[in-house]
């Protein structure tokens, strides 16, 4: 059974940063593709980021384009979401997510984190 937990996330002003972490664990961890989701208030959610953990290919939402950039650190089993220049539309729960396929769509994930919150002030 894969794990993932969350952490990084808190309240920063606009223009700020902030760095989310992923923590897999199970053994093997075998998931192809890790991603990161975000769901903001009355909204669906959405993808951010993701990356194929062996060769590093990563894939990202318009929306996050030269602000965010998303790593992998295959020896500890870690995701992280590097996030620059944030603006208020960022302020969302941010999920972690493992799956099979670099892809957008939730359903390409099986293994989801229980998120963890960002707020980003004007």
């Amino acid at each position: 059974q894969v794990q993932l937990a969350e952490s990084g996330g808190g309240l920063v002003q606009a223009g700020g940063s902030l760095r989310l972490s992923c923590a897999a664990s199970g053994r093997p961890f075998s998931p192809y593709v890790t991603g990161w989701f975000r769901q903001a208030p009355g909204k669906e959610r959405e993808f951010v980021a993701g990356i194929i953990r062996i060769g590093g290919r990563t894939l990202y939402a318009d929306s996050v384009k030269g602000r965010f950039t998303i790593s992998t650190d295959n020896a500890k089993n870690m995701v992280y979401l590097q996030m620059n220049s944030l603006k208020p539309e960022d302020t969302a729960v941010y999920y972690c997510a493992a799956g099979s396929y670099l892809r957008i769509e939730e359903r390409q994930y099986d293994y989801w984190g229980q998120g963890t919150q960002v707020t980003v002030s004007s």
